[in-house]
C-alpha cells in the first residue's frame, strides 16, 4: 500500500488512505415492509484520488459476495 501511494505521488500515508476509505459506507434501506434499496454513499474527491493511487475498482451496487 505504502509502495503503491508513493509511485502516485500521493502524500497520504497507508493509515490515513485507510482513514479516508473508511467513511465509505454501504446501506440498504426498505419502507413499509418494500423491496430494500441498497446503494453506496458518495464518493468524495478525495476517497475518488486514494482509490485511484492504490488502483482500487471504483466501487458498485452490486450485492457483496459471501466470504464462505
Amino acid at each position: 500500500m505504502r509502495q503503491r501511494l508513493k509511485l502516485a505521488g500521493s502524500p497520504l500515508s497507508p493509515e490515513a488512505a485507510l482513514t479516508n476509505l473508511r467513511r465509505i459506507q454501504r446501506h440498504s434501506v426498505s419502507i413499509d415492509n418494500g423491496a430494500p434499496v441498497s446503494g453506496i454513499s458518495t464518493i468524495n474527491q478525495d476517497q475518488a484520488a486514494t482509490m485511484a493511487a492504490l488502483k482500487v475498482k471504483k466501487l458498485s451496487n452490486e450485492p457483496q459476495l459471501p466470504l464462505l
